[in-house]
């Protein structure tokens, strides 16, 4: 990044079914002053939703051109990874950051998760709910066990010592991840890309602790025990057989 010229921070949004509270997420991505005077780059994926997402979108676009909105649909629902991969290979700024469509994350702890740029030159950053002081909403016993589990098997794979691979802060610098011919257009996309960037030589990744205000599932959340399954195998599947970032 630049020494004169603030970068751009690339925001990742896949959406499925969120015209409810889009507008509540955007008007937070809106509202966050980014250090360094880091400028925002917004992109929604929404993966065929069936509801309302999209006029939502567009509503909130125009109504608001001062933040400029990229925004992308798939034609037919291919899951949150591969909105994801819309994302990331739409993005041109420095960074990028995955933010979720729901009210789960804050992204007034973007600055969180940069300060590792500045500060140490951190080409990936994850933004971990099980560290530091920040607030949490009790949830699900298992759930919380079941993420921590995962985090302990990728790392047993990956050598990293992580503590919570299966946030959605992730940041990257975009000629990073933009390299990775990611597969996984599910909820496996947190497993490979964690075990694709562990083999990247000499990658410098950081961790930071962030708040999580998370939803049950009457309010909202899609993920389910089958998707840790899925997770389990993704864990094994690229950190046993796919051994190359191609």
């Amino acid at each position: 990044m630049s020494d004169t010229q603030p970068g751009t921070l690339s925001i990742v949004i896949p959406a499925y079914n969120e015209g409810k509270t889009i507008h509540m997420i955007l008007d937070r991505v809106r509202a966050v002053s980014l250090i360094h005077q880091m400028r925002k780059e917004v992109i929604i994926v929404n993966d065929c939703s069936r509801d309302d997402t999209e006029e939502a979108i567009l509503r909130y676009a125009e109504a608001h051109k001062d933040m400029p909105i990229s925004y992308y649909k798939h034609e037919v629902n291919k899951g949150k990874g591969a909105a994801i991969h819309t994302g990331i290979a739409k993005a041109t700024g420095d960074y990028v950051i995955i933010q979720d469509a729901d009210l789960e994350y804050d992204p007034e702890e973007y600055n969180e998760l940069l300060k590792p740029v500045f500060k140490a030159n951190a080409d990936v950053v994850y933004g971990s709910r099980f560290m530091g002081h920040h607030p949490h909403r009790i949830l699900f016993f298992w759930h919380s066990i079941g993420n921590k589990f995962l985090t302990f098997l990728s790392n047993m794979f990956t050598n990293l010592n992580l503590t919570d691979m299966e946030t959605c802060y992730k940041l990257f610098r975009r000629d990073i991840i933009q390299s990775l011919k990611l597969r996984e257009q599910r909820f496996g996309f947190e497993p490979e890309v964690t075990a694709r960037i562990s083999r990247i030589p000499d990658i410098r990744i950081y961790e930071v602790g962030i708040s999580y205000y998370g939803r049950t599932y009457a309010e909202g959340k899609k993920i389910g025990w089958r998707d840790g399954f899925r997770a389990i195998y993704c864990i094994l599947k690229y950190n046993l057989f796919f051994t190359r970032n191609k």
